[in-house]
């Protein structure tokens, strides 16, 4: 954890810049005029919530109908969540079907005394699901890091995120119940 946190305040005192080799991991219609920002951590079970209870819906009457254009960042809580994300963009093909895999499974891997423990189950939860990636190489792989530590900043200073799952849309942070009845209320607002 200390090294964690090590990282990130290097990343803030050293500013690097964005890392525009690593792509994000979005879906829909990126010209949409409703652009969603959803910060999570693999290892919320409110961000797990989320995609098993209100994205099924989101996908279906938003995204597959062009309406909305969401992106995932990374707010990693804990050092397994950072572990987690830098898998979810170690193919960076910009696809969600990892991401999405990993909070389908969470409960198989967020769970144990250790991180020692935590990264064994997300190293058997790939192995599992044939996902065809180096555990120890996306784990270390510099450039994701940097590229998962740099969203977490930015999700603190441009729009003041301290938990996780935070729903920005069109640059307003969403401040209502996370239910899809709610979103849907919303959205429908704007289109």
């Amino acid at each position: 954890m200390i090294k964690f946190l090590l990282k990130i305040f290097l990343v803030v005192f050293v500013c690097l810049p964005a890392n525009s080799e690593i792509k994000r991991i979005s879906e829909g219609n990126i010209d949409s005029k409703i652009q969603i920002i959803v910060y999570e951590s693999l290892t919320c079970s409110h961000c797990a919530n989320f995609h098993k209870n209100v994205y099924p819906d989101l996908k279906k009457e938003f995204i597959d109908t062009g309406k909305i254009f969401v992106e995932y960042r990374n707010f990693p809580l804990d050092l397994a969540a950072f572990n987690a994300a830098k898998i979810a963009h170690c193919n960076n093909d910009g696809k969600t079907n990892i991401l999405h895999l990993l909070f389908q499974n969470y409960d198989k891997w967020v769970n144990g005394n250790t991180i020692d423990d935590l990264n064994k189950n997300l190293k058997n939860l790939i192995n599992e699901l044939n996902l065809n990636l180096e555990f120890d190489k996306c784990v270390e792989d510099k450039k994701i890091e940097d590229f998962v530590l740099e969203d977490r900043i930015e999700g603190v200073k441009k729009f003041n995120v301290n938990a996780t799952p935070t729903i920005i849309i069109n640059n307003k942070k969403f401040d209502k119940a996370l239910t899809f009845k709610n979103l849907k209320k919303y959205l429908e607002k704007l289109i």
